[in-house]
């Protein structure tokens, strides 16, 4: 017997709002569960490799340093993989990782992947670790701080626009957009960029064990291929991942047949969540998109 199109119309609509509700009803469930008590690592899963992505422009990320302590505490993991693909970033936050990984480094394995670019800040970071790979072709390097501005006064000018600045002290306004540097500030300016020279270089003469002039002929603020920064000592090894597993098996005893796992700053509430969503919204994709998007040309075009 043939069903009526309007009744079969209707018992997928109701289908559909169902797999919504009970989506919805899962992700609550989950995220109450997770918030209330949470899942030790050790229930989660036994000894692993962590894996740690750096990514992008380095900053001052609190979750992130709070995330590789975590790992230093955790008895479950048994080193870690820093990958490194980022420019640089702002010199407190290559600051906070490295002081995180040093912790990190000082009771664990760690070593150090750099990807396409490897530089500044993204190159810093990397000192911590016991043995840095690098590929032929990636950019490293950079090893000094930059601070940058600008200066209008004389567009003011043309434009008729007089800026006026009541400042504290006459440093306080230095550099400013309106004014060119004077000697005085362009002193104090240059103090503070050397100062943190000075910790960028000595972060990297204690890394790859370096007296510091050397280090200081090497970080001019160029940029090295991989290749060049292995012939300087800035990296120890050409691989990548790989060739990092096999050198923690061997110089480390870390088994290669430890599983990996990503070291995500994220909360385990914050994990489940996400993780739950996504698992919904494939199940509505499937069961609410998927069927309007797969069109049966033997059906009757109300069925379609």
């Amino acid at each position: 017997m043939a069903l009526d199109p309007d009744l079969l119309i209707d018992r997928r609509r109701l289908k559909r709002r169902l797999t919504f509700w009970r989506g919805g009803a899962v992700i609550a469930v989950l995220v109450a569960l997770f918030a209330w008590f949470g899942v030790p690592a050790e229930v989660v899963g036994g000894a692993h490799v962590a894996r740690l992505t750096i990514s992008g422009t380095i900053s001052d990320d609190r979750r992130l340093v709070r995330a590789i302590d975590d790992a230093t505490r955790d008895n479950t993991v048994r080193a870690m993989i820093l990958a490194v693909d980022s420019p640089g970033g702002t010199m407190a936050g290559g600051e906070a990782l490295h002081g995180a990984l040093a912790r990190f480094a000082a009771q664990k394995p760690l070593v150090a992947t750099l990807g396409g670019t490897a530089a500044s800040a993204g190159y810093m970071i990397a000192m911590p670790a016991a043995r840095v790979f690098a590929r032929e072709g990636t950019v490293t390097g950079s090893i000094g701080v930059l601070l940058q501005s600008f200066e209008g006064s004389e567009l003011l000018g043309v434009l008729g626009v007089r800026p006026e600045t009541i400042a504290s002290g006459p440093l306080k306004d230095q550099p400013s957009l309106f004014r060119p540097l004077t000697p005085e500030g362009r002193a104090a300016l240059t103090a503070v960029v050397q100062d943190l020279y000075a910790q960028f270089v000595g972060m990297v003469a204690a890394g790859r064990h370096m007296d510091e002039d050397r280090v200081r002929s090497l970080a001019d603020g160029r940029v090295y291929t991989g290749r060049q920064a292995l012939a300087l000592g800035l990296v120890d090894a050409i691989g990548g991942e790989p060739e990092a597993r096999a050198w923690l098996a061997a110089e480390r005893q870390v088994p290669d047949s430890l599983p990996v796992r990503v070291l995500d700053p994220r909360g385990l509430p914050e994990r489940a969540f996400a993780s739950a969503l996504s698992s919904a919204g494939k199940t509505l994709f499937a069961e609410w998109l998927g069927p309007l998007l797969r069109i049966d040309a033997s059906l009757p075009l109300w069925q379609r």
